[in-house]
């Protein structure tokens, strides 16, 4: 319900939230409602006490995404506020402000099947079902945080959602993780049909910050320590591989966006804890996920895979840190010949993802690097366009090996040739290690399935288990929840 009159509504609502921009609502009330909208709002941060800040006591370890002082919170988290009231029984009313409507307008003239016929005309390849109402979820409701895994064709979203406001006259900035996702969008809209020369201005390292262009396609490296009146050119802004807009950086440009009232989120994987979620719906809009890998496994879309968990038993040790253990298993001899072994031995092109580069990658494509096979060798140091030369090289090859960091090729990367996936250092984190499955299963020129060779590591001493093995069990819950077969080899090494 809209009303102009204040007095009205303080008589009657327990809440009055109004839109103070694209970013923030502000939420008047009584100070008791005030504190249990900060308590309801409140979440401890995931391993907080592992952080020098927490380490220090210069913080207590929580997010609070209600501002007690400002009495604000993100606009996309309108529909918790709302259930917040429902569940303690609060009556709210809406603020009229100086933007028409509520928070979450509708855009009504859009219609699915009218978003089906768009799609249709404007790109070269077929819609799938679940685009389309992925595509018109978004367009409907101008903001939303779709979650849809590798292989689920985003960027065939990303295309049509920046076309049609690109029509509507309005500026879009689309923030990408990394320089080779700049490059790789770019060539997407390309790809999809789209004359883009003089439309999409690309920033990264080096390029110029100020273009006419009605797209901008940027790192969000690039753009972060710009001010705020920079952002103010955008009134859309479309996030890729959103689960990376949690970082003060990227938080910072999403607020600096104020009026940018059309948001979109996009990605394949969450971290699964609530804060995570919360924060990117806030910044976005409500999550809404439109497909998961096991329906694009069946109906054909993404490749099947084969999990083999590598478990290499190793003479019972104790480690004191996580520290010391790592090093001891990245510097293993033996374990490291075993993956060289494994990765000439395997048929087809083969990923090998690494965590450290000197002390790790280095010296696996140092050991691996002796064979006729083409071997190549990424890491945060090579440029974008030698990295886009690997990827188009791979896609020609049979047996290429490529040896990247995590950091580099466990996001966005696209390579359709690829058939095997090699885990060469231990991890627990659920976004690296979904979004590295996902690099292995897109579907090539005579590739149906590919195998992941998940290497863990048992060096327990007594009951206790070693950190990299209690990181294996985590991995195995994600395995479980998407629903991948596997396989636990075990090997004395």
């Amino acid at each position: 319900m809209l009303l102009s009159g204040v007095g009205s509504l303080q008589d009657m609502a327990d809440l009055t939230i109004k839109k103070k921009n694209e970013v923030y609502l502000q939420i008047e009330c009584d100070p008791h409602i005030r504190h249990e909208l900060q308590d309801e709002f409140t979440f401890d941060v995931p391993d907080a006490k592992f952080m020098p800040q927490y380490r220090n006591k210069y913080w207590d370890g929580k997010i609070r995404l209600y501002n007690l002082q400002k009495n604000e919170i993100y606009v996309g988290l309108l529909d918790k506020i709302t259930s917040f009231c429902k569940t303690y029984n609060y009556k709210f009313e809406f603020l009229d402000t100086k933007y028409f409507g509520l928070p979450y307008e509708e855009n009504e003239r859009v219609s699915e099947e009218g978003v089906k016929d768009y799609v249709t005309a404007i790109s070269k390849y077929k819609p799938r079902s679940y685009q389309i109402e992925g595509i018109y979820d978004a367009l409907r409701r101008n903001r939303r945080l779709i979650i849809s895994p590798t292989g689920s064709g985003k960027s065939l979203m990303i295309y049509a959602i920046t076309r049609y406001h690109q029509e509507q006259n309005r500026k879009i900035l689309i923030v990408v993780p990394t320089t080779s996702l700049v490059e790789q969008m770019y060539k997407d809209f390309v790809d999809y049909g789209w004359d883009v020369s003089d439309i999409a201005h690309r920033i990264y390292a080096g390029k110029d910050m100020l273009s006419d262009c009605p797209v901008i396609i940027s790192t969000w490296q690039s753009i972060y320590k710009q001010d705020r009146k920079w952002f103010r050119q955008f009134s859309v802004v479309i996030g890729d591989e959103a689960h990376q807009f949690k970082s003060k950086s990227l938080v910072s440009i999403m607020t600096k966006l104020d009026d940018a009232k059309f948001r979109y989120g996009f990605t394949g994987t969450l971290d699964g804890t609530q804060t995570h979620k919360w924060v990117l719906e806030g910044l976005f809009g409500p999550s809404y996920k439109i497909v998961n890998t096991k329906d694009l496994q069946d109906a054909g879309y993404l490749a099947r895979l084969n999990i083999k968990i590598l478990l290499l038993k190793h003479e019972p040790r104790k480690f004191e840190t996580y520290e010391e253990e790592v090093q001891y298993i990245i510097t293993h001899n033996k374990r490291n010949n075993f993956i060289k072994n494994l990765a000439l031995d395997l048929k087809g092109n083969t990923l090998i993802l690494y965590s450290r580069v000197e002390t790790h990658g280095q010296i696996l494509f140092d050991i691996i690097n002796i064979s006729e096979r083409k071997v190549f060798f990424i890491h945060g140091g090579v440029d974008v366009e030698e990295r886009e030369q690997v990827r188009m090289i791979t896609e020609r090859e049979n047996n290429a090996i490529i040896v990247a960091s995590y950091g580099t090729f466990s996001t966005g990367i696209n390579i359709k040739r690829l058939h095997n996936i090699i885990f060469a250092s231990p991890s627990k984190s659920r976004i690296r290690n979904l979004q590295s499955i996902g690099r292995v299963l897109r579907k090539g020129e005579g590739k149906s399935k590919a195998t992941l060779y998940d290497i863990a590591d048992d060096t327990k001493k007594g009951s206790k288990q070693n950190y990299t093995l209690n990181h294996l069990i985590e991995r195995i819950k994600y395995y479980n929840e998407e629903k991948f077969n596997y396989d636990i080899i075990q090997i004395k090494i």
